[in-house]
């Protein structure tokens, strides 16, 4: 039964192979270097060659930038102008300007005039979520450009959960082959930043209560998260896994895995919703395409168990 679960679950993910993310030696720092200095923050007055807007017009709060070594064509990022931390609750604005952005480009106003018609949000929240800038962010890749070179038949994770039936018992969507805790919600038409942030609200709830047991402290609506999280957004679905580990190791084949520092080490972020895996190494790559116990295992590590239907109707 396992074994036909993790046969389904291939054909749910693209494994895409991204060398750029490999991480090479650097070997041991000097000791007579001195400190770098804090990292430099990527959206604290952004270069005009990557600033797309601001937004809104009149005292924006939030600005689009490109990302600068996109692995998918077209990939864009909306951060608040303000310092504001990655680890808070998202808040009414910033889930208003996120769905503005995907509403926006379904019409054919995306970036450089781009008319692709669906947008996938995600965002990572927390250290276990695959988060690497500490600024308040949320993040845009194109549907189609995702699917380049991918077979016809794929597509994001988050548009299959929204086609499974909403629970009775808690009003949550979510997919039996998916190893890994998840809750989505369907979207209204041209939500209000208050439905949106509702929406938000219920599914961090559920999240928490999968990650600790119980409602825990999960009743607030700002401040810092109390897990980590990724969520994910479209024109017509929003949905979370809470995060319990950053990366999962598999065995590789240690002559193919070249010079690539941690091989084997496969770590995920948010498009673990869209049913995207991002992986370093040829080696990796290969023995997740190859291995559908692999796929399931990854899957299963860096979430949890998908809860009873009992123990989230409470919520």
């Amino acid at each position: 039964m396992q074994l036909g679960l993790s046969e389904s679950l291939s054909s749910l993910y693209q494994v895409r192979y991204c060398p750029a993310l490999a991480k090479k030696p650097t070997g041991a720092p000097k000791p007579d270097k001195a400190p770098s200095g804090p990292k430099p923050d990527p959206f604290q007055d952004p270069s005009p060659d990557l600033l797309l807007a601001q937004i809104p017009r009149e005292n924006p709060s939030h600005v689009l930038v490109l990302n600068k070594f996109p692995v998918i064509p077209n990939h864009f990022i909306l951060a608040t102008k303000a310092w504001q931390s990655q680890t808070d609750l998202l808040d009414k604005e910033d889930l208003e300007a996120a769905y503005a952005c995907i509403k926006a480009w379904a019409e054919g106003s995306g970036p450089e005039g781009q008319g692709s018609k669906k947008l996938f949000a995600f965002f990572n929240s927390g250290d276990e979520s695959g988060a690497s800038q500490p600024h308040r962010h949320l993040q845009f890749l194109p549907v189609e450009a995702m699917a380049q070179g991918d077979s016809q038949n794929w597509q994001p994770l988050i548009d299959v959960v929204a086609r499974q039936p909403t629970s009775s018992g808690t009003g949550y969507q979510h997919l039996a082959q998916v190893p890994f805790a998840h809750f989505a919600r369907p979207l209204p038409p041209n939500p209000s930043s208050e439905t949106l942030h509702q929406i938000y609200l219920s599914l961090y709830r559920a999240a928490v209560a999968t990650a600790k047991g119980g409602l825990s402290d999960a009743g607030q609506i700002t401040g810092p998260a109390a897990i980590s999280y990724n969520l994910a957004m479209t024109e017509t679905t929003m949905m979370i896994c809470p995060r319990r580990s950053e990366s999962a190791r598999i065995t590789v084949d240690s002559t193919a895995a070249g010079d690539v520092a941690e091989a084997g080490v496969v770590a995920l972020n948010g498009t673990v919703l869209a049913g995207t895996l991002m992986v370093k190494a040829e080696a990796e790559w290969d023995e997740l395409r190859r291995n559908p116990t692999s796929l399931h295992n990854v899957l299963a590590a860096i979430g949890y168990p998908q809860p009873d239907a009992r123990e989230v109707s409470l919520l």
